[in-house]
């Protein structure tokens, strides 16, 4: 098959179906499209292969419904993994080269803070981590926090003002240090402007509410578990009456897991470590799905069941062709196209379920913290401003004896929260 016939076919009919047209927005038939197709990329059968990919390009569309966008980003990556994996399958490097790929945008601080804003998947998140560290953080004369945050420290500013107004109002605040950590290769969102200029605009707007503050750059890596990190922290000194707060935003995932490392599994061994520095919290703020699946098909249709959401979520807050949009399923393509095309090291969209990180934190000798009620209204209260069909739960998992807020969308689970202290 041509290039022409493969970006542009004439409309086929798929057996089983009395059109393929009866296919454009049905998610059930396009995930079953999808893993026939994954099956026979793995199976390297190039003419069953190039027949599916023939019907799901004639129904996938960027600027379609949910369903087709969603089919289009997965179709993408499903022609990337084709071309790279065998000979038999390389007549699909051609259309691999030739399917236009969205550029990551690259944020300015009040682009990123807007785009934040645009629906609660990191807003949760940020409130329940808050209420978290503000009732940990009483009495301290002084607060390191070390940020390992997706959004590059879009969480600080409502932190640090309602230090100011809320827990410091009686009492002159503590001294407030924030340590940030600069990886070579982050994943999207992507910052605009380096990170000692966003610093100083932290420093400034700390300085405004009357908190004096520190701020400071390591440069370390999540894929060898961070542990640039970890012996820098080991090699602060002490400070009498300093609360250390490690507040984890969706990037602990990008630890390698045990299906990457079969000895010494990284996030084990950092959390490990994490807990022998003795932090006055943790906050854990986590995508809750698994894609650390060895078998391909298993971990495509893990993927497929939740990145659903994001781009159902898009048609609430953004007009079809709107930048917003752009730039947002541009983020959520960059994931999709890890998990599917990519293999290896170079996969480090490894997202696990709230039950193994909890077992994990378990492990590492943690203790769950419990959210107040104040916390749960907060987070309702802001749920209000966005879509219906956004929600959350308190989730109390017996056996980890945790307590995790937990946002869902349409009754689906979407991020977890939870906060941990050392046992």
């Amino acid at each position: 098959m041509n290039r022409a016939m493969l970006l542009n076919p004439t409309r086929p009919v798929w057996p089983g179906f009395s059109s393929s047209k009866s296919l454009s927005g049905d998610a059930n038939c396009m995930e079953q499209l999808l893993l026939h197709c994954a099956n026979a990329i793995e199976s390297d059968d190039a003419t069953l292969a190039q027949q599916i990919i023939w019907v799901l390009n004639n129904l996938a569309s960027p600027d379609g419904d949910s369903t087709q966008r969603l089919a289009f980003s997965f179709l993408r990556a499903l022609i990337s993994r084709a071309a790279t994996k065998s000979p038999a399958l390389g007549f699909l490097s051609v259309a691999a080269a030739s399917v236009s790929r969205k550029t990551l945008h690259r944020f300015s601080v009040i682009e990123l803070a807007a785009f934040v804003d645009l629906t609660p998947w990191h807003r949760f998140g940020f409130i329940a981590a808050n209420a978290a560290i503000l009732d940990a953080v009483q009495g301290y004369s002084s607060v390191h926090i070390v940020d390992l945050s997706l959004t590059h420290c879009m969480q600080m500013p409502t932190l640090i003002d309602s230090m100011a107004t809320k827990l410091y109002k009686e009492q002159p605040p503590p001294l407030l240090k924030l340590t940030v950590v600069v990886d070579d290769s982050p994943p999207p969102p992507l910052l605009g402007i380096s990170y000692e200029e966003l610093g100083s605009k932290l420093v400034n707007f700390a300085s405004t509410r009357n908190i004096a503050m520190e701020f400071r750059i390591v440069s370390s890596s999540y894929s060898d578990g961070l542990s640039s990190l970890i012996e820098q922290l080991r090699l602060c000194p002490f400070v009498f009456n300093e609360a250390l707060v490690v507040n984890c935003h969706m990037m602990l995932h990008y630890i390698p897991d045990e299906t990457l490392t079969c000895s010494c599994p990284p996030r084990s061994v950092f959390l490990k470590e994490l807990r022998d520095l003795n932090p006055t919290i943790v906050t854990l703020i986590e995508e809750d799905a698994d894609f650390t699946m060895t078998n391909f098909v298993s971990r495509l249709r893990s993927l497929f069941n939740y990145m659903w959401i994001p781009y159902d979520t898009a048609d609430t807050f953004s007009t079809r062709g709107s930048e917003q949009r752009r730039w947002y399923e541009a983020d959520i393509g960059w994931k999709i196209d890890n998990v599917v095309a990519k293999e290896g090291a170079e996969r480090v969209e490894r997202l696990e379920s709230r039950s193994r990180w909890l077992e994990r934190m378990r492990e590492a000798k943690f203790a769950g913290v419990g959210f107040g009620e104040a916390a749960a209204m907060e987070v309702k209260t802001m749920l209000e401003e966005h879509a219906t069909g956004w929600g959350m739960k308190r989730d109390v998992d017996d056996y980890h004896d945790v307590d995790s807020f937990v946002l869902t969308w349409k009754g689906h689970s979407v991020v977890f929260a939870s906060a941990w202290v050392p046992k």
